[in-house]
């Protein structure tokens, strides 16, 4: 069988699914990445893929990204796959559009709302729109979270019957495993892995950083994460900069080991305001890290309040704060059982195992439907 896999850029599919790719090889089916060209793309087609370039804009013109549905028909219909597999915003509306003109099944994956429940503007109710387009033709939907499940159906979005939630993109807890802290000495350290954008609470964290290095000035505060200044949320490099200066927070920039930071943190952040499910907490979780997150969809779904991590609450850095100063403060013994939590979450709900089964039944199902 021929399957396609979409997403907005190659590094995503390398580093979020390649183990669904894996799978999909191992079973004999030909897999193809379609993506922008970056330069993981020739790693996909180390991995065994066959790699088709697409164009996909960053920003929110809905009118220029109509083009990307007859780019992305024109793909499909020169690789004629047996099924198509979208991930992202642009690729689940546009590629969705495409694959039903082109008569091939798609499978829709929501990994996340964005800004579109977040920021209520012109923007958000054309993409509401668009969603409402696009979502009659997916044969399958699957969400990351319940929250954005019934947030789709409350809106009409999508028929209940074609949906399914999954536990994000799983974690492969071989890849990701328990590493002792390799300097027991070292200073405490919070990391917060993530895109540096206003939506993933970049700004609580700079601010609530500064607050507690005036009480605890022995401590680390990191973050590790790519400036993309072209999104509608993207934090610019200047702005970063000033923060910066301020010695608050030291910013280790991207990095393909992202295990190895993780290995040296004694709590991983994320003060987002809206997830599917992060794959920076499900990595580590898996790591035995204790965590702290907002308590929104998605987050909530990984961090169980005083089980393997704290809850804050959205947009507020004093509260933030307070809640790293709490970990800051636990015993070491708290601290080890609140990581044995993460890995047993990890186990229990997120082993990207039980993801790769679910999408070989759903490709099966969508094909066969086909047939018929």
């Amino acid at each position: 069988m021929r399957i396609a896999i979409v997403i907005n850029t190659s590094w995503n599919i390398f580093n979020f699914r390649l183990s669904l790719i894996k799978a999909l090889l191992a079973e004999g089916h030909e897999v193809i990445a379609i993506a922008p060209r970056d330069t993981y793309s020739q790693r996909l087609i180390d991995a065994g893929c066959k790699f088709v370039p697409v164009t996909m804009e960053k920003g929110t013109n809905p009118f220029k990204d109509i083009w990307l549905t007859w780019r992305l028909y024109r793909a499909y219909s020169r690789v004629k796959p047996d099924v198509v597999l979208h991930y992202t915003i642009k690729p689940n509306i546009y590629g969705a559009i495409a694959a039903h003109f082109a008569n091939i099944p798609a499978i829709n994956n929501v990994s996340g709302l964005g800004t579109v429940f977040i920021k209520k503007d012109y923007i958000s109710s054309i993409a509401l729109k668009l969603y409402k387009q696009a979502f009659q033709y997916p044969a399958k939907v699957f969400f990351q979270n319940q929250d954005d499940r019934r947030l789709f159906l409350k809106h009409n979005l999508v028929r209940a019957g074609i949906t399914e939630v999954l536990p994000g993109s799983g974690i492969d807890l071989k890849a990701f495993t328990p590493i002792p802290k390799p300097d027991s000495n070292a200073p405490f350290t919070f990391l917060m892995i993530a895109r540096v954008l206003y939506e993933k609470g970049v700004a609580e964290y700079m601010e609530a950083s500064r607050l507690l290095k005036a009480k605890y000035p022995t401590i680390k505060c990191q973050l590790l994460g790519q400036v993309d200044e072209l999104s509608r949320f993207g934090v610019k490099q200047t702005v970063l900069d000033a923060w910066l200066a301020e010695g608050a927070v030291e910013y280790l920039g991207t990095t393909d080991d992202v295990a190895t930071i993780i290995a040296q943190a004694d709590c991983v952040v994320l003060p987002s305001y809206r997830e599917g499910t992060p794959r920076t907490l499900l990595e580590a979780a898996a790591m035995a890290k204790p965590l702290i997150a907002t308590n929104v969809p998605g987050c909530r779904e990984v961090v169980q309040q005083n089980i393997n991590g704290l809850l804050c609450r959205i947009r507020n850095a004093p509260d933030l704060a307070e809640k790293m100063e709490q970990m800051l403060q636990m015993p070491p013994e708290q601290l080890q059982k609140m990581g044995e939590a993460s890995r047993h979450i990890a186990e229990t709900k997120f082993d990207v195992n039980f993801v790769i089964q679910r999408y070989l039944h759903a490709i099966a199902e969508v094909t066969n439907s086909k047939k018929v």
